[in-house]
């Protein structure tokens, strides 16, 4: 199983819920909900553009093009016109610094 790599820290977020990073050539988002963090596949399974942009509601993040929803924390996509999910990486936070696996 690969190391934990560390991309970011707490202070990198500012005001922001969301910072966009590559993991490996993997496009991906690392987002903030509270004082929680996860990290998820920048890409829409169901037409390969960002998530980037979409909203953050009730755990899921929502495609801004055409409504596609994932859950943060398992990837799954919710309704469609997504039917695949997203990959979601392992996401810890040692002494303000945020590392992720993947």
């Amino acid at each position: 199983m690969p190391d934990f790599e560390e991309i970011a820290s707490i202070n990198d977020f500012g005001d922001a819920d969301r910072l966009e990073v590559f993991l490996g050539d993997t496009p991906a988002l690392l987002i903030r909900i509270q004082d929680q963090f996860l990290a998820i596949e920048d890409v829409c399974t169901h037409d390969g553009q960002p998530l980037t942009k979409g909203c953050i509601e009730e755990g899921a993040i929502v495609c801004p093009r055409h409504g596609a929803r994932f859950d943060l924390k398992t990837g799954k996509a919710l309704c469609m016109p997504a039917t695949k999910p997203i990959q979601t990486f392992e996401v810890e936070v040692r002494d303000q610094k945020i590392y992720v696996r993947h």
